[in-house]
C-alpha cells in the first residue's frame, strides 16, 4: 500500500487529474480548474450528442479509475483524486450559454455545492463507497450546478 499516487500509471495520472490534485492546497479546486481548461480547448467545440457521450464514457470510466486509485494508495476518496471533479465541472457546462461569465459562474456553482455538500450530496459522500461513491457525489453536484445555471440562463 502506498499513500502517493504512481505517475507511470495512466489511472492515477487520470484519478489525479493529470498531477492537478497533487496541488498542495484545495486540489479540488485546482482540478476544477484543469477540468475548465480542457473544456475549453475540447469539449465546447464538440457537437452536443459527442460531448453528451464524452461525458458519459467520461462518468463510467471514473468509477474504475478512482476507485482503483483508492484502492492502489490505500485511501478512500483522497482529496487528491479529482477526475470526479472533471466530470462534474463537465456536467455543470453541459448547454452553458456563451462566454466567460457562464464558464465562471458554473465554475463557482459546481465549487460551492461540491464543498457545501448539501442534501442529497453530502449523503452521498457518506453512505456510497468504492468508485461509485467517489463519483456519485460529483455527479449529483454537477447536476445540480447545471440546474440552477440552466434557470438563470433561461430567467435572465
Amino acid at each position: 500500500m502506498q499513500l502517493k499516487p504512481n505517475w507511470t500509471n495512466p489511472v492515477h495520472l487520470l484519478a489525479f487529474g493529470f498531477g492537478s490534485g497533487a496541488a498542495p492546497t484545495a486540489p479540488g479546486t485546482f482540478g476544477t480548474l484543469a477540468a475548465g481548461i480542457l473544456y475549453l480547448l475540447l469539449l465546447v467545440h464538440l457537437p452536443d450528442s459527442y460531448y453528451l457521450l464524452v461525458l458519459l464514457a467520461s462518468a463510467l470510466a471514473g468509477v474504475y479509475i478512482c476507485g482503483k486509485t483508492a484502492q492502489d494508495i490505500g485511501v478512500h476518496d483522497h482529496g487528491g483524486i479529482v477526475w470526479d471533479e472533471f466530470v462534474g465541472l463537465w456536467i455543470t457546462l453541459l448547454w452553458v450559454p456563451a462566454g466567460w461569465v457562464w464558464l465562471v459562474f458554473g465554475f463557482a456553482l459546481f465549487r460551492l455545492f461540491d464543498i457545501l455538500k448539501p442534501w442529497p450530496i453530502g449523503w452521498l459522500d457518506q453512505h456510497v463507497h468504492g468508485g461509485w461513491g467517489i463519483m456519485l457525489d460529483d455527479i449529483v453536484a454537477g447536476l445540480m450546478a447545471l440546474a440552477c445555471l440552466q434557470f438563470v440562463a433561461a430567467v435572465i
